[in-house]
């Protein structure tokens, strides 16, 4: 495993380098913010075909072996003055940092390298809608027909009442 120089990968303490990765260079293993793990750090390796990321949260380590085909695609995040490339999953927490940068030039450039390298599409945060509620897999609805998830439940029907008639028993 090749290692990135210190002014590559996560900025060093009082370091005025922001994170800047170079996607020709992979496999890389970087350290990024984790606002959920220990020491709000997380190690990210991050190679062509699969992405390891591996945090401690309340002192249980562990590593989470992500395939980037799992990846919903590379995305341009943040504000005007400082933007963010980031390679996007469904789960926002496997979400991977890869630029970080003010250069709109620069952003463009490495947002297409990044696309093409993971063969992931080019997401635009800006113009995304939330998708429609997906309905729950649930081992019980494929039992039960439909038309009956539809009907009302009735009240329970009250038996009728014969008053004053005589009772007919069969006996052998």
């Amino acid at each position: 495993m090749r290692r990135q120089t210190a002014t590559c990968g996560a900025a060093p303490a009082g370091s005025s380098r922001s994170l800047r990765l170079d996607p020709l260079s992979l496999p890389v293993r970087f350290d990024a913010h984790d606002p959920r793990a220990d020491g709000y750090t997380r190690q990210i390796e991050l190679h062509r075909e699969r992405v390891v990321l591996r945090r401690a949260v309340r002192g249980m380590q562990m590593a989470i072996n992500v395939r980037v085909s799992d990846f919903t695609g590379v995305a341009l995040r943040g504000s005007d003055e400082a933007q963010t490339l980031v390679l996007v999953h469904r789960d926002p927490s496997l979400s991977v940092p890869l630029l970080v940068s003010a250069d709109g030039d620069e952003l463009t450039e490495a947002w297409a390298i990044w696309s093409e390298i993971f063969a992931l599409p080019q997401l635009d945060e800006g113009a995304r809608k939330s998708a429609p509620r997906r309905r729950r897999a649930n081992a019980i609805r494929a039992r039960r027909p439909k038309f009956l998830m539809r009907r009302r439940t009735a009240m329970a029907r009250e038996l009728p009442v014969h008053r004053a008639e005589r009772e007919i028993i069969a006996r052998n």
